[in-house]
């Protein structure tokens, strides 16, 4: 993708990931050493009080990183603070516009977060669905905005998780294999093979070899994001790179990518923990 943390090139293939970061780095800063911990300070920018948190480190330029956490700077032991405080003002914007982001992410997050008990709501397809134990149902059976789960009403938290999630990779799988053959068609290739992935930090990849990986929790999408990482990944297949003619290629098989693209970024996910 277009920033930092979409452009990662692995050994083995290439990763869509989730929104999980932004940091602003120096290129050929190389691997970072933290060699200090300089506490908590405060900075006012645009008007605005700002925590952030100092790092030294063994680097030549000034770093920002900006997640969970909050904001961190990491800069070496010759920079005094003044100048650190000036690159903080001459990032401000962008600095105040991503702990925004923060903010609005984790509320979300906490507001979606899925009550595992009877009459919670898990999002399947972009609807949601109410749990409700009973013992008289067979398996997990939807019935409209309902999801019936044959346990007893008396289920516990674990118990009602692993029944559901464990439904939810099934649809996953069932869903993505009805979606998978649209896509290859246009492409005119197929993966060597693909699979579930329950990884936390990226939405699927696709290796050197042709092996897709799609994470099962994007069946808590609307199908059009869906078919987005799909398409995303099957591009890969052509071009295992993030370049004009990759997204040339994401154009042809998903015409919509960059809407798509835009609101997979601001989904929150249930299960993950941003790092």
């Amino acid at each position: 993708m277009s920033s930092p943390r979409e452009r990662t090139l692995f050994g083995l293939g290439l990763q869509l990931q989730l929104p999980l970061f932004d940091q602003v780095e120096a290129p050929n800063s190389g691997q970072e050493e933290v060699t200090g911990h300089m506490g908590d300070r405060v900075t006012q920018l645009s008007g605005q009080p700002v925590r952030w948190q100092l790092l030294r480190a063994k680097r030549r330029t000034i770093g920002f990183q900006i997640d969970h956490r909050g904001l961190r700077v990491s800069a070496p032991r010759w920079v005094s603070v003044r100048e650190i405080d000036q690159a903080l003002q001459a990032k401000a914007a962008w600095i105040l516009r991503k702990l925004a982001e923060w903010r609005t992410q984790n509320e979300r997050s906490v507001a979606l977060a899925t009550r595992w008990e009877d009459g919670g709501e898990i999002r399947f397809m972009g609807e949601r669905l109410t749990l409700r134990t009973d013992p008289e149902a067979r398996g997990i059976d939807r019935q409209g905005t309902l999801l019936r789960i044959d346990l007893p009403p008396g289920a516990g938290t674990e118990q009602i998780k692993d029944r559901v999630e464990s439904w939810l990779r099934g649809e996953a799988r069932r869903v993505f294999a009805q979606r998978m053959p649209i896509y290859t068609e246009r492409l005119g290739r197929a993966p060597a093979r693909w699979s579930l992935s329950s990884a936390a930090t990226r939405w699927g990849s696709c290796t050197r070899d042709g092996a897709i990986r799609l994470n099962w929790r994007l069946i808590h999408f609307p199908i059009e994001l869906i078919d987005y990482v799909i398409a995303h990944e099957l591009a890969h297949l052509a071009e295992l790179n993030h370049g004009p003619r990759f997204w040339s290629t994401v154009g042809s098989l998903f015409p919509d990518y960059e809407s798509a693209r835009r609101q997979l970024r601001t989904q929150p996910v249930e299960g993950t923990t941003p790092n």
